[in-house]
């Protein structure tokens, strides 16, 4: 595209910044007087429906505008939130939620269109395209665990559909138009690849070393997608993966090499086992054979996301997702050494070397350095929670006896108070996990009692931090994995052994027979 580039495209971005920063802060007290003048009219009736359009109507006016001071065009950013937020809280009063959010999607993509900024309408895409689909999926999400995975995943492969369309357009329609199409676009694609890395569930490594609301709601996930895939599911993202390998070949002829071939077809099988990643794919070949190089990188990360969050996939034993993900890479590498060979195979002259520059080198040693960094920080964070924790033992609820060993793994139910669980019961959006309190016996024996409210706490009392799984809250884990064979041992497990640190983080380090006796 050669759409012109307008005043603020050529402004420099730490002007830009700071002059934001300014007007936020200018912005806060005069938002905060603003709403107490208004009261409860912006809770009331038509309030917030008419506070929400006519702030929102004012700040889209001066971003339309192409000759503005700086300032005042940021100043115009808090006022989209303010009108957006206002709005919304009048929709979700009035509204079933799935209207609530299809509307807001609209609205900001409505936004999107009228602003004059590139980066204000990414930003506006990527809220629109959050907003529809939980618009899709918010009534299946208070159903079954199968029916919210089934849900998400219909929707954000709707958003792919929508993204394609839109990649379509903007091939075919005026500069002018493709210029507000394009960055729209871009943050609609980057929020739906952030959906389906979601919807894996926590990948490789970083469950051990990221916490907050955005892990706990991806490990509700985890462990359970391929447990609840369809055919269907299945089917349609290798379809995806085919669609995307077809179509780079068609755009780039070059592509068109067995061994390029081989490629796709390890992707495509991959794709196959994990069913977001076709769609992923598919999004990586478009932005590749586009040029589009920031959208492909983002691809290639889902993509690198979906395949280490198969790590977590319990329907597999660990040996046999080790086996494939190993075979797989090993097959890549083969394939990667006869394509850098051939060309001198078939008579061509070999493309001179490419020297290992001393900027490669920092690469390759940066991203060692990287994984190292990150399997030893999770591997530090455990070791210190075991060293300086408190060891404490919880006693074991009876589990479902056809579950109780299976494999190489146990399941594990803690007792936890049913009246305790009701309190956690719709807290999944909290800010951070919430913590029970629970007695400490002389044996060391705890008992949970209550919800952490803040209140000092006892001398035998400590604050346990508790993890989602399955709709529900569970102390850390609700699995004891194990070497094959030991079944037996096990099996007259009473007591969850666990460490806890000062603020309630808790690691099972063990499981202890019907006297604390280790087994």
């Amino acid at each position: 595209m050669n759409a012109p580039l307008t005043p603020q495209d050529v402004r420099p971005w730490p002007v830009v910044l700071l002059t934001g920063l300014g007007a936020w802060f200018a912005a806060v007290p005069l938002i905060v007087v603003v709403g107490l003048l208004l009261g409860d009219t912006l809770t009331r009736g038509a309030g917030p429906y008419a506070v929400g359009l006519l702030v929102l109507a004012g700040s889209v006016v001066v971003l339309h505008a192409r000759q503005v001071p700086l300032f005042v065009e940021q100043l115009a950013v808090p006022g989209l939130i303010v009108g957006g937020g206002a709005l919304a809280f009048g929709l979700f009063r009035d509204l079933p939620d799935a209207l609530a959010f299809g509307t807001l999607g609209m609205v900001a993509l409505a936004v999107a269109v009228l602003v004059q900024a590139d980066w204000l309408r990414a930003l506006l895409g990527a809220l629109a395209a959050a907003m529809l689909a939980l618009a899709l999926a918010i009534d299946p999400w208070r159903g079954s665990h199968a029916m919210r995975l089934g849900a998400f995943w219909l929707a954000w492969h709707g958003c792919v559909a929508a993204w394609l369309v839109a990649h379509g357009l903007v091939r075919r329609i005026a500069p002018e138009h493709a210029a507000v199409v394009e960055p729209v676009s871009a943050g609609w694609l980057l929020a739906t690849l952030c959906g389906l890395a979601w919807w894996a569930g926590m990948t490789f490594l970083v469950g051990a070393n990221f916490n907050g609301v955005a892990a706990d709601i991806a490990r509700e996930i985890d462990g359970h997608g391929l447990r609840w895939t369809s055919v269907l599911q299945q089917a349609a993202s290798l379809a995806l993966a085919v669609a995307g390998a077809l179509w780079a070949a068609r755009r780039w002829p070059g592509l068109r090499q067995p061994w390029l071939a081989g490629v796709a077809a390890v992707l495509a099988l991959l794709a196959g086992l994990m069913p977001t990643l076709g769609a992923v794919l598919l999004a990586l070949a478009l932005c590749v054979t586009t040029r589009r190089w920031r959208l492909a990188a983002a691809a290639g990360l889902a993509a690198a996301w979906i395949i280490g969050a198969f790590y977590y996939q319990l329907a597999w034993p660990l040996a046999h997702k080790a086996l494939l993900l190993v075979a797989a890479g090993a097959v890549l590498a083969l394939l990667a050494r006869w394509g850098a060979r051939r060309p001198a195979q078939a008579g061509h002259a070999a493309p001179a070397a490419v020297p290992n520059t001393l900027r490669q080198r920092a690469a390759i040693a940066a991203s060692a350095a990287a994984v190292l960094l990150v399997a030893n920080l999770g591997i530090w964070q455990k070791e210190a929670l075991i060293a300086h924790g408190q060891p404490v033992f919880v006693e074991l609820a009876p589990a479902d006896p056809r579950s109780l060993v299976q494999g190489d793994y146990m399941r594990l139910n803690f007792r936890m108070p049913s009246e305790l669980q009701r309190h956690f019961d719709g807290e999944l959006l909290r800010a951070q996990r919430p913590h029970a309190v629970a007695r400490r016996d002389a044996r060391g024996v705890l008992t949970l009692l209550r919800l952490d409210d803040g209140a000092p706490l006892a001398a035998d009392e400590l604050r346990i931090e508790l993890t989602p799984k399955n709709s529900f809250w569970i102390l850390v884990t609700d699995a004891w994995f194990f070497r094959e064979g030991e079944a037996q041992r096990w099996s007259g497990a009473r007591f969850g052994e666990f460490r806890v640190d000062e603020n309630g983080r808790a690691l099972l380090v063990n499981l202890r027979g019907p006297d604390l006796q280790p087994l």
